[in-house]
C-alpha cells in the first residue's frame, strides 16, 4: 500500500549527521516511529520522503535546515537573571523553560556569567544538514467515520398496509476526523 495524505504509516529509521555520528534511531526506541502524514507531526522533509512511499520500500535522503529543523534564529539566544533558574546551573546543560500555553521546550544553558544565563531555545538539531536511512514498514488508510443510521419513526401504519414503496434514507453528507492541530513551535520558520 502506499503512503498518501492522512494515512497512518510506521517507519524504521536512522538519523545521522554529514559526518555519520548517529543523532537518533527507532531501534533506540524499541519501535518504529508512528505519524500521521499531513498532520504535521514530523519535520517537512521527513514527511515529503514518506509521501508516495509503498510499504517494505527503503530508501536515504539528506534534509537541509530549512526542510528539517530550520535555521539558527539569533533572536532564540536569551540572557536571563540568574536568580529565574533554579539550583546549580552549568553551561550545556539542559532545562526545561514553560511558555504563556503552558507547554514546556528544552532550552541549553550555553553560557553562566556571574548575574546572568545565556540559554538557547533553538532546536538541538536546528541549523544542521541531517541524513536518513529509512524502512517503511506499516501503511494504514486513514478511517472514515461512519455515522450511526438513524432508525426510522414506527407509524400507525406500516408501510406495507399503506401499500407505499418504502422511501431510502435520505443520504448524509461524509464528515472527515478532525486532523490533530499543531501547537506553535519555537522553530517557526522566517518567511523569505
Amino acid at each position: 500500500m502506499k503512503a498518501e495524505d492522512g494515512c497512518k504509516v510506521k517507519v524504521e529509521y536512522t538519523g545521522s549527521f554529514e559526518n555519520g555520528e548517529v543523532f537518533d534511531a527507532s531501534e533506540k526506541h524499541g519501535q518504529p516511529l508512528e505519524f500521521q502524514i499531513g498532520a504535521k507531526m514530523v519535520v517537512p522533509g521527513f514527511e515529503k520522503a514518506v509521501t508516495g512511499m509503498e510499504e517494505g520500500e527503503e530508501k536515504e535522503f539528506t534534509l537541509t535546515p530549512a526542510e528539517a529543523y530550520g535555521d539558527i534564529r539569533p533572536e532564540l539566544v536569551q540572557k536571563v537573571p540568574k536568580d529565574k533558574l533554579p539550583g546549580e546551573a552549568k553551561e550545556g546543560m539542559i532545562i526545561g523553560v514553560g511558555l504563556p500555553n503552558g507547554a514546556q521546550i528544552p532550552a541549553k544553558i550555553t553560557q553562566v556569567g556571574e548575574s546572568e544565563i545565556t540559554i538557547d531555545l533553538n532546536h538541538p538539531l536546528a541549523g544542521k544538514t541531517l541524513k536518513f536511512k529509512i524502512k517503511l514498514v506499516g501503511v494504514e488508510k486513514a478511517e472514515k467515520k461512519e455515522e450511526p443510521k438513524e432508525a426510522e419513526p414506527k407509524s400507525e401504519a406500516s408501510t406495507e398496509e399503506k401499500n407505499e414503496e418504502p422511501k431510502p434514507a435520505e443520504p448524509k453528507p461524509e464528515t472527515k476526523p478532525e486532523e490533530p492541530k499543531a501547537e506553535p513551535s519555537v522553530q517557526e520558520k522566517k518567511e523569505e
